[in-house]
């Protein structure tokens, strides 16, 4: 009796947590045999115009060439993320997917208790040894990470090349390793091609919600501007709307992230940091219906076109030829290791 009380009221807690769960609306269900998916978005949620919409992309995809069903689930506190996952790991969802960092210790929590259960991560954070190392998660949690120093180093150059200014700025969402990375591969990118530049970087806040506070973008983006900064680039979610405002009032260029961000203020954004969360969430869906899942920590990088900058018709006036090759020739060094990129700042 003690036990099956104990079953009760655990049942109970995860029902009454899951009230507080916003299920999104979700795609109707593929007709047929297919595989179970289940997305639990970052804080901020779908219409971010950045890295939740990008993994929406991904599973909207899965959902159209591989036949999947996904469900999707928005936070509506942090306190709800753990509730979501459990709700769909005891499903018995073929994939359960985090997407945002701040899942990483649920993740590598319940992929212990649901062993028979996939779950993958993007931008898991996994814990490290004395020595520093990464410690790799347990066989059936795919830890997607990627090399955002890479795609930040080379927007840093292309900033520094067209911004006319030895000032250039850098507004992250909230203060902490992740977001260094931007920050770190940013400062070398300029350094690479202006030794005497300088990089002014700014953060919107030490918590999550940092990363949805548009208000905060756009004050530090016109303190910046005011300064003698020409070109901003943000990464920090939703804040970065802020500083996409500010870039128009003040006639100034900002570079977008995660997704392609030319749309939220056209003729101002110099080009976006793409990080194809996107593709990594087709991949690991598509890796579950091909029997070729792992764990482990993945690293996507320039060499595995994980991360990459925009050039396309909307942008291309902005940027030189000869601009554009002198980024490209600094990929191909990246690429081929002759360029290491650093990732703390």
């Amino acid at each position: 009796m003690r036990r099956l009380l104990a079953v009760m009221v655990a049942l109970l807690a995860v029902h009454t947590a899951l009230l507080f769960v916003r299920p999104s609306q979700a795609t109707p269900a593929f007709e047929g045999e297919g595989l179970d998916v289940g997305v639990v978005f970052d804080v901020g949620g779908r219409g971010d115009k950045s890295f939740n919409d990008g993994a929406f992309l991904g599973a909207e995809r899965a959902i159209r060439e591989l036949g999947a069903r996904v469900r999707y689930i928005e936070p509506g506190e942090g306190t709800d993320r753990e509730a979501g996952l459990r709700l769909l790991a005891a499903e018995g969802m073929d994939l359960v997917i985090g997407v945002g960092f701040i899942f990483s210790d649920d993740l590598a929590q319940l992929s212990r208790e649901y062993p028979d259960v996939r779950f993958a991560g993007i931008d898991y954070a996994p814990p490290v040894d004395a020595a520093g190392n990464m410690i790799p998660p347990p066989a059936n949690l795919a830890a997607l990470r990627f090399r955002e120093e890479q795609g930040s180093f080379l927007v840093g150059a292309l900033a520094a090349l067209v911004g006319d200014s030895k000032k250039l700025g850098f507004i992250g969402g909230m203060d902490f390793p992740l977001i260094h990375k931007f920050e770190a591969g940013f400062r070398a990118g300029v350094q690479a091609v202006c030794a005497d530049c300088q990089v002014i970087a700014q953060y919107a806040g030490v918590t999550p919600e940092a990363f949805r506070n548009p208000g905060r973008g756009q004050e530090l983006a016109l303190s910046q501007y005011q300064s003698g900064v020409n070109v901003i680039f943000h990464a920090s979610g939703s804040t970065g709307l802020g500083v996409f405002e500010a870039a128009r009032r003040r006639g100034k260029l900002a570079i977008g992230v995660d997704s392609d961000q030319q749309a939220e203020a056209p003729g101002f954004i110099l080009t976006s940091m793409v990080k194809r969360v996107d593709e990594a969430v087709f991949s690991a869906v598509q890796s579950v219906r091909d029997g070729t899942f792992q764990g482990g920590i993945f690293q996507l990088g320039l060499a595995e076109q994980g991360v990459d900058y925009v050039y396309d018709d909307h942008n291309r006036a902005l940027i030189p030829d000869s601009v554009r090759a002198r980024v490209e020739a600094l990929r191909a060094e990246i690429v081929a290791g002759r360029i290491t990129v650093p990732f703390t700042r």
